[in-house]
């Protein structure tokens, strides 16, 4: 696969609809041409102790934050007929999928690729786990600020030019 996006979404806690951030690297013909990041303000707009500890954002950081139509109407131009590409894809699906249905907007069935999968299809027992920062250092890149959106994505996005 050489032309996709690699997408991550954090959320602000267990709802699937509280995207607070959203990252991605779009890939054209195994290349990075763009990287994009928003805050979006989540639904519902509180943070769990223990996704603030994940992220270390808070509301603080999203307050004056767009809410997910209007940053969606940003990014989907951006990828409009790419695949999406993510780690643990079910999680970013479900998040992308509910916060569509939450606000009633059309859903364009995203066609959707899983590098943790894939990592286990490729590497198999080579690696001690298939977490994204095991799978990116065995890839060649180092994931520094991990469970922030954008790295993540970057992260995925060389897992998945090495491996898709």
């Amino acid at each position: 696969m050489l032309d996709f996006a690699a997408i991550d979404f954090e959320t602000a806690n267990e709802k699937r609809t509280s995207i607070c951030s959203i990252g991605i690297v779009i890939v054209r013909n195994g290349k990075v041409v763009d990287k994009i990041y928003h805050l979006v303000k989540p639904t519902p707009n509180y943070y769990t102790y223990f996704c603030q500890k994940v992220h270390g954002m808070s509301d603080s950081d999203t307050c004056n934050a767009s809410i997910f139509p209007e940053v969606w109407a940003q990014i989907m131009t951006l990828i409009n007929g790419l695949p999406l590409v993510a780690h643990n894809a079910t999680f970013d699906s479900n998040c992308l999928k509910m916060a569509f249905d939450h606000y009633a907007m059309e859903y364009p069935n995203y066609e959707f690729y899983c590098t943790c999968k894939a990592s286990r299809k490729v590497f198999g027992k080579e690696l001690p786990n298939h977490q994204l920062q095991t799978v990116s250092a065995y890839c060649g890149f180092n994931l520094t600020n991990h469970h922030h959106a954008l790295a993540d994505a970057e992260a995925c996005a060389q897992i998945a030019i090495r491996i898709l």
